[in-house]
């Protein structure tokens, strides 16, 4: 399976994705567990996670994809594999020392740097990151937004930050900063989420005073069932849900697919686009 893969790369022949009903879109968010020193050793090299994620596109038939803890190796060889027309979108993380100077994240095994990534069908415009707070001492993660050009569709990918984060201030919560930056830098026709680091705003949760009003309100996620609903399917291999994807269009499917490949599930949803 591996020479196949390899061949496949080499030639890059345009592979079409599975179509969703017309005037539909499918959207996948999904953290690939890349970076080998972030417990991720277990979870595959790189040929299972490029077939995982050209599978998302292939045989789940996803638009797009919002990526987390992607190497740039494994998105820049689907995104040849997949054939002309694909397109993808990449922010670094980077350490911060207390001196102030980043230190960008390598993946293991040549596989590049380590981020967060926008993949997607049809070329990507007006790409840019979202300011939000990051640990003045610690791993920034962050939020990075594109425009779809053949839709017209906003998408946000996002990895938020995990409690304790930032080693000069591990008491400091930047989670409720980083979801209002991200809730606040979208608008109409959009999709954002990712990793969020955070499990739903639930009455048992404490931390639910973290989350934007709007969020869940005004945009409904993937494995939101109505307007009160503030669960959904776990996404990690704990058992609990952090992964996340949130629209104002209306949404027609939301599915929760192991990839095999990471300890993260992945998140498809489907909306109407037209």
């Amino acid at each position: 399976m591996a020479v196949a893969l390899s061949a496949l790369l080499s030639a890059s022949v345009p592979v079409p994705a599975l179509p969703a009903a017309a005037g539909h879109l499918r959207i996948a968010t999904w953290n690939m567990c890349g970076v080998e020193q972030w417990n991720c050793d277990g979870t595959g090299s790189h040929d299972p996670k490029v077939r995982a994620l050209r599978d998302l596109a292939v045989a789940e038939g996803a638009d797009v994809i919002l990526l987390q803890e992607v190497c740039t190796r494994d998105v820049d060889s689907t995104r040849r594999a997949l054939g002309r027309g694909w397109d993808a979108a990449f922010r670094g993380y980077a350490h911060r020392s207390p001196d102030g100077r980043f230190t960008p994240i390598d993946c293991a095994a040549g596989r590049g740097r380590a981020g967060i990534a926008v993949l997607a069908s049809s070329p990507l415009t007006r790409v840019a990151t979202v300011d939000a707070q990051q640990p003045e001492v610690g791993l920034h993660r962050g939020i990075l937004c594109a425009t779809v050009s053949e839709s017209g569709l906003r998408v946000c990918s996002a990895h938020l930050s995990l409690p304790g984060s930032d080693r000069a201030h591990p008491e400091w919560e930047l989670r409720d900063d980083q979801l209002a930056a991200l809730a606040g830098a979208v608008g109409a026709r959009t999709v954002f989420g990712g990793d969020l680091n955070s499990t739903p705003p639930t009455a048992t949760n404490p931390r639910s005073w973290i989350w934007p009003h709007q969020v869940f309100r005004r945009y409904l996620e993937c494995d939101q069932r109505g307007p009160a609903e503030r669960t959904g399917r776990p996404t990690l291999a704990t058992g609990d849900k952090v992964d996340y994807m949130f629209t104002d269009l209306p949404r027609t499917a939301c599915s929760v697919r192991d990839t095999g490949a990471s300890d993260h599930l992945a998140l498809i949803m489907e909306v109407e686009a037209a």
